[in-house]
């Protein structure tokens, strides 16, 4: 038998630094073989967490949000792409509709796609014109036809394809305009460049984007639709993707694993969960480019106590970094505090996988109400019976209802903002790693030491304000 600790059973021991600030610290990682980010924090694909609005949180603030795959293939697809065209310098694909088509319909299509002007163009994808809020600001009747009221083609500011940024600006602040259209040599549409966006970046400069200036988001899939959710993902863009199941050491996981890598060689495929260093081995031997570890750790997870089993979520992620080498290890679930971030960084996690500290922020997409005057937000695992109930509704060959669910449901206080939430982990995280004298994560692995603490060393550990 094997002794395993958790986080509130150790302390990182401090030790010499000669750091000035802790705000000079980098919390640069790499989330998986090729995707790097600006700090190590990654938003759970739990339905009550994380969709395009937390992915795109996520990536501002230069982690990354993982769409979760409870929904129809069609709806994650547009999540992702939400998130792709939230910040583009280029938008490559813009959103588009034929000039025949109402107000009405225009304005659905703005709603659903939250932006203020769209683009018309026949079936060719020939520019006609633009229509923007301008052009509807007065307008009343949604039977009104596009094309009587857009901003036609002939009045129309465009630019070439390829036109370099710098001169983009100079276009927009010319003619002060808010978007660009790049038109072919043949006039047909090839982007959008928008007045909007360039200003959005002067402000996030911590971003997490990737080669195309576009933010950074993954998709979680599941094993039955495995293949056909993760081909039609990679198309709307999804950087990365994540096989979600709840005991990855399968086969029916490993066989998916092997499966996806054959067929998606530019993207990166990231399997779990596990909490041994055989299931990490196992996977990353199946071509996993990162393995999410941890078993019952969760705020909403009752895996340990339905099942009996898991493994310490402390020592799950420092068995798995023995044997990991250079793949990343994503730690997920049982993040309390800050503290805990610091401790699962320091044994040897790349990431920390945030699901309940997120959870009640504006960002996440669970349901918001009033209850006895305080503002809270449903927070649940997706091993919930409220979750298998949900997903019935939905996909009729979905787990059976009458398992016993490994998760509960819950109410958790309305948080704000999650840009607060990260700002906290971060400030604590740069700040246990300077009490170790790591001025990076790859430095904290190495100079991090634990000490066992014991009950009373746990009790002491906390703030006694009144004693």
């Amino acid at each position: 038998m094997i002794e395993g600790f958790t986080f509130d059973d150790v302390l990182i021991i401090p030790k010499y630094s000669d750091i000035p600030s802790r705000k000079l610290i980098s919390l640069k990682t790499k989330f998986s073989r090729r995707i790097e980010l600006n700090i190590p924090i990654v938003s759970a694909n739990m339905d009550t967490v994380t969709e395009s609005e937390m992915a795109i949180a996520m990536a501002v603030e230069g982690g990354i949000g993982i769409i979760h795959r409870f929904m129809p293939i069609e709806r994650q697809m547009e999540e992702v792409r939400r998130v792709k065209r939230a910040e583009n310098i280029l938008i490559a694909d813009p959103i588009t509709i034929f000039k025949d088509a109402t107000l009405g319909e225009a304005l659905e299509v703005m709603r659903k796609n939250r932006i203020t002007g769209i683009l018309v163009c026949d079936a060719k994808n020939y520019l006609e014109g633009i229509l923007t809020s301008r052009d509807v600001r007065f307008k009343k009747d949604l039977d009104l036809k596009v094309k009587n009221i857009m901003t036609a083609r002939a009045r129309l500011v465009t630019a070439k394809k390829g036109v370099s940024l710098k001169r983009a600006v100079q276009i927009l602040d010319e003619h002060k305009i808010e978007k660009l259209p790049l038109v072919d040599k043949r006039g047909r549409l090839a982007g959008l460049i928008t007045a909007s966006d360039f200003k959005k970046i002067s402000q996030h400069q911590n971003a997490a984007k990737d080669k195309n200036g576009r933010f950074l988001v993954g998709a979680a899939i599941g094993v039955k639709d495995g293949a056909e959710r993760a081909e039609k993902l990679v198309k709307a863009g999804a950087d990365a993707l994540i096989i979600d199941i709840a005991h990855g050491h399968h086969k029916s996981a490993i066989d998916l694993l092997k499966n996806l890598k054959r067929k998606f060689k530019k993207t990166d495929i990231i399997a779990g969960n596990v909490a041994t260093p055989q299931g990490v081995t196992d996977l990353i031997k199946a071509g996993a480019d990162a393995v999410k570890v941890g078993i019952g750790p969760g705020a909403a997870c009752s895996t340990r106590i339905v099942a009996g089993a898991g493994m310490p979520q402390l020592t799950a992620i420092m068995e798995a970094k023995k044997v990991a080498k250079d793949i990343p290890i994503i730690a997920d679930g049982g993040i309390k505090n800050s503290g805990d971030a610091a401790k699962a960084i320091a044994a040897g996690a790349s990431t920390i996988m945030v699901g309940n500290l997120l959870a009640g922020t504006k960002e996440s997409p669970g349901e918001y109400f009033i209850e006895n005057g305080a503002a809270v937000k449903i927070y649940r695992g997706l091993a919930s019976r409220d979750a298998s109930l949900d997903r019935q509704s939905v996909d009729k060959n979905s787990e059976r209802q009458d398992r016993e669910p490994e998760g509960i449901s819950t109410k958790v206080v309305y948080k704000g903002e999650a840009k607060k939430i990260i700002g906290a982990l971060i400030d604590g995280l740069q700040s246990g790693m300077s009490y170790a004298g790591a001025r990076a994560i790859k430095e904290f692995w190495q100079k991090a030491e634990f000490v066992k603490i014991t009950e009373n060393g746990s009790k002491e550990s906390l703030p006694r304000p009144n004693q």
